[in-house]
């Protein structure tokens, strides 16, 4: 399910799924991007940042074009302690790859993986540098 901001309209409450996974999205060729993932945040419980959330920061490829420093993204995942993943969806193979990891976390944080959880593998992608 996609939403283009946060809070989730209240309407169809009943009907939503459960959410085992946010995933923000930044633009990084749009100042309005960052600014509405920052807005959304505050909407998001606190529970979810054990594991449960990632940035997924698309438009990497063309640094000519860039509104956003990749810094910026990285201080606000630090801040809410989730993982980063940057990808360019122009291209195929690595929107494919994008992909699969991003199945592969929901996976985990849906619970669908044997010994591991959500907050052992936010963990295991942290940088060492951050210790």
């Amino acid at each position: 399910h996609l939403a283009t901001s946060l809070p989730l309209p209240s309407e169809r409450d009943h009907l939503r799924p459960r959410i085992d996974m946010v995933v923000f999205m930044i633009d990084i060729t749009s100042k309005y991007s960052l600014k509405n993932v920052e807005t959304s945040l505050a909407h998001v419980d606190a529970n979810f940042f054990l594991g449960k959330v990632c940035f997924l920061v698309t438009g990497v490829g063309r640094v000519n074009a860039c509104s956003i420093e990749t810094n910026a993204v990285c201080k606000l995942a630090e801040a809410y302690c989730s993982p980063v993943l940057f990808c360019e969806l122009e291209l195929e193979g690595i929107r494919a790859a994008t992909a699969q990891r991003l199945l592969r976390m929901l996976q985990i944080c849906a619970g669908h993986i044997p010994g591991v959880s959500a907050l052992s593998f936010v963990s295991l992608m942290r940088n060492s540098n951050d210790d």
